[in-house]
Parts: structure tokens; sequence; C-alpha cells
């Protein structure tokens, strides 16, 4: 794994909804510092307009994997690395290679991977494009969050070492349960993917608040089977 790109931002205006204007950091700029410092909630330099969805130990730091900007590009969007909110453009891995609960050495932090990234409206604002959020969810090209196990100094460039291997699910079958469309399944898919849903909720490194969405979709599932 290498970083190939930090990024940071203030909360500004990214623009207006319903006539009123909207407070987002998802706009960032390159770091060039060789390296800055990063706390339990932030980089150096970073921060979030609404934490009550935004933000928080779970969510300190926004990775987003490099290899997925030629695809976006080839479906008209400036696919410039930063330019969809991420902290850091990240090469060697993408969605179906990490998972929940995996500890990366990012200079002298340790950082664990908490649960991926659900696009709000803010990226639609972004990027100009209203179909960003369900490109987003149908091709899983979401990225995914770190707490921040351990503060330091982290580089802005260079490798990422793995510290520890999770046995939790990847970051590919956390989104396949969020965003899984039981009903259209083929019945003798569901159970296999309610098993997987299980798994997902029985791992301790999710974070929270993702964790109750799932519960919440998986629950009213299983209530319209059990009619």
């Amino acid at each position: 794994m290498n970083v190939d790109g930090v990024f940071v931002g203030e909360p500004s205006v990214l623009g207006h909804r319903r006539d009123r204007p909207v407070l987002s950091a998802i706009t960032k700029a390159r770091v060039t510092a060789p390296e800055l410092a990063l706390t339990e909630l932030n980089l150096d330099g970073d921060r979030q307009a609404d934490l009550t969805v935004h933000g928080g130990v779970d969510k300190a730091v926004y990775v987003y994997p490099a290899e997925h900007y030629p695809a976006w590009a080839a479906e008209g969007f400036d696919a410039e690395p930063g330019g969809f909110g991420e902290n850091v453009s990240l090469t060697g891995v993408t969605e179906d290679d990490v998972r929940i609960g995996d500890v990366w050495a990012w200079g002298d932090a340790l950082v664990q991977i908490s649960q991926p990234r659900q696009p709000c409206f803010k990226l639609a604002m972004k990027t100009g494009r209203k179909d960003v959020t369900p490109l987003m969810i149908d091709s899983g090209r979401c990225g995914w969050y770190l707490r921040v196990l351990r503060p330091g100094t982290v580089p802005t460039a260079g490798p990422v070492e793995l510290a520890e291997r999770a046995d939790g699910p990847t970051i590919t079958e956390v989104y396949l349960v969020s965003f899984a469309n039981y009903g259209q399944l083929p019945e003798d898919k569901v159970e296999a993917a309610l098993d997987l849903a299980d798994r997902v909720l029985a791992t301790p490194a999710l974070s929270a608040s993702y964790r109750d969405g799932v519960q919440s979709t998986v629950d009213r599932w299983r209530a319209r089977r059990a009619g």
C-alpha cells in the first residue's frame, strides 16, 4: 500500500439547498508538507461541518483507492485525487482487499478500518452529478474510514504497512449487506445474504452507527419474511 496524496479542508459553503447555504468540508486541498499530525479526530488542517453525520473517532480519516479514478473518468467525472472528499489517495488495495478491523502502521500512528463510506447529497453537489450516489453504491467504489488507535505524525507520501490482519468481512462484503435489495434476491440467495449480514453485525471493529443501519435493514427484511 502506498499513499499517493493527503488532502485536508475546512468547512465552507458548498452550495445552496432550499435557499439555505450548505456547509461542507468535502472540498479539500493537497498537503504539500512531507508530514503532518494525526489526532484521534482529524488530520491537522481538516475538519467536518456536520458532526452529527461526519467525523468523530470512527471516521477520522477517509481513504480512497486511486485505482478507481480511471473508472470515474470514463463515466465523465472530474476524477482528480482528493475530488471525492478523501483525505488519503491510496494505491495497492481496493474494497475487495481490506477488512473491517485491519490495523495499519502509517508513520508512527496506528489506524484501523472502521466502516465503508455512505455517499450523501453533498457528494452530488460537489461533483455536479446527481447520479454519483447510485453509481458509487452500484459499483462499490466507496472507499473506507479509519479510526485512530495511536495518534502520531504521518507522511503525505510513501508506504503504509499492514500491522494486524483482521478476520472480519471485507469492505465490499459490508457494502453488499448494506445496500442489498433482499426482496429481489433469488430465494436460494437470501439465507446466504442474511448469514453474511449476521457476520457483519458480529464484527466488533465495525463502527456502532454503521452497525445500527445494517441491523435496521436486516430486521426489516426478516420481519417481512416472517409475515
